[in-house]
């Protein structure tokens, strides 16, 4: 194999990558906590983008419930975003190990 092959195989990935990330942008997870009293929305950049709060959560005499409430939610949704990541990632390289680079 030349250096231009090497070359154009490189900038293909390259681009596949770009586009793997696009996508994954426009992708969401929800994920809730408290037994769905507390769902987030996030977007394929760990972005959160809804929220919605079941009104039985809200409790002025225990409000640091559910600050911890919504943030489980966010956590899990960032943990499904990893995931998704990962596993359209995994596809594009074969298994090689890039996580460095998101």
């Amino acid at each position: 194999m030349d250096m231009n092959q090497l070359m154009k195989q490189a900038q293909q990935m390259q681009e596949q990558m770009r586009k793997a990330q696009e996508e994954l942008a426009r992708q969401t997870v929800q994920a809730e906590s408290g037994g769905g009293m507390v769902q987030v929305t996030l977007n394929g950049k760990q972005e959160l983008i809804a929220i919605h709060i079941d009104p039985q959560a809200v409790d002025p005499e225990e409000v640091d419930f559910l600050e911890d409430l919504i943030l489980a939610a966010i956590q899990e949704g960032q943990k499904k975003v990893a995931r998704m990541t990962e596993e359209s990632m995994g596809r594009m390289t074969g298994g090689l190990d890039l996580s460095g680079l998101f």
